[in-house]
């Protein structure tokens, strides 16, 4: 596999490995690409069935940057597996990456932070029961989650947001398994649990990340608030809508933190 990509851009080693979640695909523009592989081009890697997530692996520079961006991802709900996402986080520590920068569409648990809203995440609940670690060989299964999100990173992005004049909350993620949303006695549980944002994303490739020696940082972008709290229904067109007008900020937050990169 990483013969495979390194033959499209010889000699190519990225530094950051950015994950694009539902509807945020079009932070590819923002990369002076040097490479495109489609997924299916490369052993291992998944294929989304989700319509939003392209299913490309882009190598290219953001400023002075060398990233790897993972346009779209596999989530647990498309096959039952939660390991879908294994072959490109490991391909990434493999060609280089220190980090993975993520980002998703979520549902906000809170009112002060409505549909449109960036939140910096510092830390995530598991809620589905599940874990891509499960049947891995020998002591390494058991990764330390402390500080799974690299608290020095989540500054870095917080303060990327204040340069950029771009207003960025900061909070923690659950995951629920999805496909379906979650129901407003589970959004209620999840607020007594401390949880500011719901997804069906991150917890696992953050799993999976800090288990392959990679620093983790993630961005969700609010795209509907969670059942129950307003008035009226949730629906996947809503995710990708709000997530396609909130593309822009977010890239200029991704930008500003990846051009500042060591």
């Amino acid at each position: 596999m990483i013969e495979a990509i390194a033959s499209r851009a010889p000699g190519f080693r990225p530094k950051v490995a950015v994950l694009l979640g539902s509807g945020l695909g079009g932070f590819v523009d923002q990369v002076a690409a040097r490479a495109v592989i489609p997924y299916g081009e490369l052993p291992g890697f998944p294929q989304p069935t989700v319509q939003s997530h392209a299913g490309r692996l882009v190598l290219g520079h953001v400023g002075a940057t060398p990233v790897a961006v993972l346009q779209g991802r596999a989530h647990y709900y498309e096959s039952g597996h939660a390991d879908e996402m294994k072959a490109p986080i490991e391909a990434m520590a493999e060609l280089g990456c220190e980090v993975l920068l993520q980002t998703n569409a979520a549902g906000s648990l809170r009112l002060d932070m409505p549909p449109g809203s960036l939140m910096v995440i510092t830390d995530h609940i598991n809620f589905t029961g599940v874990n891509p670690l499960f049947g891995r060989g020998r002591d390494r299964r058991f990764v330390d989650m402390v500080d799974a999100y690299d608290p020095v990173l989540a500054q870095r992005l917080l303060a990327a947001a204040k340069a950029g004049d771009i207003r960025c909350h900061d909070g923690v993620y659950i995951w629920f398994c999805g496909p379906s949303f979650e129901t407003p006695a589970e959004i209620r549980a999840a607020v007594t649990l401390g949880a500011d944002a719901v997804g069906m994303s991150t917890a696992p490739e953050t799993i999976l990340a800090r288990h392959a020696g990679l620093k983790v940082a993630a961005v969700s972008v609010m795209t509907n608030y969670a059942a129950g709290l307003v008035p009226g229904a949730i629906g996947h067109d809503q995710t990708i809508t709000v997530a396609n007008a909130s593309a822009g900020q977010l890239g200029r937050l991704l930008c500003g933190f990846l051009e500042s990169y060591g």
